[in-house]
């Protein structure tokens, strides 16, 4: 069970959209805290087991954290876990299904950071509930999603 989702409902095929948000290079487009990264170890695009590096950034906190894509479903489901180091952070998902006039897209975070970085992340990252500020971030990344995917 996720600890935040949101959902948005956008007028192109599942298909594009699916495009988009596996195109994590992209990613920095539409999210305010992620500003894109790289593709690891010669992995070139979204594929089960394929690495990323995420850059980040909070204010003047930069931080950088490692991606393992778990899950990709063309058109269906694109997932991945994040890690910090040896440390888990988090399962991010994206699932599609297709409606009359496109596709509804459901972001969803699951924390699964230990205790004591959930406890630390107040004062170290300026964050004090990261559910209701990841709520904000991704709510505003699948609205600047959904104008990109209807361009």
């Amino acid at each position: 069970m996720s600890d935040v989702e949101v959902r948005a409902r956008i007028a192109a095929d599942p298909g594009t959209v699916y495009g988009l948000v596996s195109d994590l290079p992209r990613m920095g487009e539409w999210s305010p805290e992620n500003s894109g990264g790289r593709w690891l170890d010669g992995a070139t695009g979204p594929a089960v087991d394929a690495k990323f590096r995420g850059n980040n950034r909070k204010g003047l906190r930069r931080w950088s954290t490692t991606v393992t894509v778990t899950e990709a479903d063309p058109g269906r489901r694109f997932a991945f876990e994040v890690t910090y180091g040896p440390l888990p952070i988090s399962t991010w998902k994206y699932d599609l299904s297709a409606t009359p006039d496109g596709c509804e897209v459901v972001e969803s975070w699951t924390d699964r950071r230990p205790g004591w970085m959930r406890v630390a992340s107040g004062p170290v990252m300026g964050v004090r509930d990261r559910a209701a500020h990841n709520r904000a971030g991704m709510e505003e990344t699948l609205a600047k999603l959904k104008a990109t995917a209807e361009a």
